[in-house]
Order: structure tokens, then C-alpha cells, then sequence
């Protein structure tokens, strides 16, 4: 019998959130309306991104009481976020039992040096990335699902389409590099030579990729399936949405179906408002850039 906690478990545990969506809640309630349109998992937290953005301070792991309610609540597994490098916060939620950590740059961040070792808990992690370095210093530490980043709580794709194009052109690049080519680009991007090979071999991460950020409809649910993501991460898209329970159930069916456009055409209609979008550029503060 496979032993608890093993790299082997984590890793195959967030495999098998494969062409899923993950929506963020707030409340037990809406932990029942994302199980009901289908979300293979939830995250907890206190406020959903949009909110972060919008109050400001210092934004922490959600209090225990709500993530405890919100397990209770649904049977799908439950993720939480923890601040970038706190370690205690994290030495908590595992305690308590949740399926997943986010070491999340949507929370403000605990440490400027250093993420946490996510080796050190039987629980997996799941962390974001901009490119294949940050992907790949991430997995080194641990983690074994990446989402590749965009621009939390804004609803707009840009960035979230930006990075996950990087990640793939530079994996492309790996794939075509000799071995001494690809010590020299490690030392470039700060990865591990190791963990580089194996994406060479593999001709895409190690672990899966999820899509996050900026994902407020079907199509944009659609798109980044189409460029490669495994799965998708819904932040502030739904609950900001007009009808969250329509919204849900059609950004979790256009995952399914994300390269049919005849039933993404259906998904699409009469599903209501979604959330207002913000330019990126007048953005004061970009999440994405916590982190290294």
C-alpha cells in the first residue's frame, strides 16, 4: 500500500483534477453551488480576489472556523491559502486536515526569501508561476500542481493567456536543448537542472498545470484549455457573476467540451452578466508579482 504523503501521492492526487475547474468560495454556501456545478474542488478563503483588490491590507489564511464549515459542507476536496512562506499557516491547515495549500501571492506575502518546503508535509501544494523557471523552482520545493498566473480578482484573461504562452514556448525551447545547453539555461532561469530534464523528456511540466487568473466566462474558460492548461482555477469570475450558480455550471461544462465550439456556442448563451473586468494597466497593485 502507498504510503501517505509521498511525492508519488501528491502528485497523482492533483492529477486527478485533470480538465476540472477549482472555484474559490467564501462561505459554505457557496462551497454547495460550485459542488453542484460540477467543481472538482474548492478553495476557501475569507474573501475571493476581487475583494483582496479592492479593500486592501493585509490579506491572511481564511480563519479555521470557516474552513472547517466549508469542509462540512461538500464532499469534493478543499484547498486553502496560505501567505508565501508561512510556515506556520500552513503547519495549521494541514492539521486540519484540508486536501490542498495554495502558497498563494494572492495573499500578501509572509517571507521575502523563501517559499515554504513543501517536502516537510504529507500535504500537497499547489503554487503559481509566470514561466518555466518560477514553475520549475516551485516543484523543487514540492509542489505538485502548478497554476500558471494571471491577474487575480480582475477578470480579464490577458495576463493568465501571457504567461501560460511563455511556459509553453520556453518548455518548446528545453525540448530542442543538448544537455550542456540545458545546465547553462538553468543557471539562466534559476531552475534546477534535474527537474529541466525532465521536462525535455516530457514535453511539458512534471506536474499539472492549471490556468488562473482573470477567468470570467466559458470562452475564457475555453482558451486556456485550448493553449494547454489541464485544468482551470475560477477566483472572483463566478460569485461576481450575475447568476454564479449558471456561471459555474457552464464554465465547468466548457472545460469539458473546450474543443467543440458547437456546444461551447450553447454553454455561452443566456448565461448572464460576468463579472466587470479591469484593464491591467491601471492596476496599482499586480498580484502576479509576488513571488519569484
Amino acid at each position: 500500500m502507498e504510503k501517505k504523503g509521498t511525492w508519488a501521492v501528491k502528485k497523482g492526487f492533483a492529477e486527478m483534477f485533470k480538465n476540472g475547474v477549482i472555484m474559490d468560495v467564501t462561505t459554505p454556501e457557496q462551497a454547495k453551488i460550485a459542488q453542484e456545478a460540477g467543481a472538482v474542488a474548492v478553495m476557501a478563503l475569507e474573501r475571493v480576489p476581487a475583494d483582496i483588490r479592492k479593500e486592501g491590507g493585509v490579506a491572511r489564511m481564511a480563519d479555521i472556523r470557516l474552513i472547517k464549515s466549508i469542509m462540512e459542507a461538500v464532499s469534493i476536496p478543499v484547498m486553502a491559502k496560505v501567505r508565501i512562506g508561512h510556515i506556520a499557516e500552513a503547519r495549521i491547515l494541514e492539521a486540519v486536515g484540508v486536501d490542498f495549500i495554495d502558497e498563494s501571492e494572492v495573499l500578501t506575502p509572509a517571507d521575502d526569501r523563501y517559499h515554504v518546503d513543501k517536502h516537510q508535509f504529507t500535504v500537497p501544494f499547489v503554487c503559481g508561476a509566470r514561466n518555466l523557471g518560477e514553475a520549475v523552482r516551485r516543484i523543487a520545493e514540492g509542489a505538485a500542481m502548478i497554476r500558471t498566473k494571471g491577474e487575480a480578482g480582475t477578470g480579464n484573461i490577458i495576463e493568465a493567456v501571457k504567461h501560460m504562452r511563455t511556459v509553453n514556448e520556453e518548455i518548446r525551447k528545453v525540448k530542442l536543448m543538448s544537455d550542456e545547453e540545458l545546465v547553462h539555461y538553468g543557471k539562466e532561469i534559476g531552475a534546477p537542472v534535474e527537474i529541466l530534464k525532465q521536462v525535455r523528456e516530457l514535453g511539458r511540466l512534471p506536474v499539472v498545470n492549471f490556468a488562473a487568473g482573470g477567468v470570467a466566462t466559458p470562452a475564457d474558460a475555453a482558451l486556456m484549455m485550448i493553449l494547454g492548461a489541464d485544468g482551470v482555477f475560477v477566483g472572483s469570475g463566478i460569485f461576481k457573476s450575475k447568476d454564479p450558480r449558471k456561471m459555474g455550471k457552464a464554465i465547468v461544462e466548457s472545460v469539458l467540451h473546450w474543443d467543440d465550439p458547437k456546444i461551447l456556442a450553447k454553454i455561452s448563451e443566456d448565461i448572464g452578466q460576468p463579472m466587470e473586468g479591469k484593464d491591467i494597466e491601471e492596476l496599482e497593485v499586480k498580484l502576479q508579482e509576488r513571488g519569484w
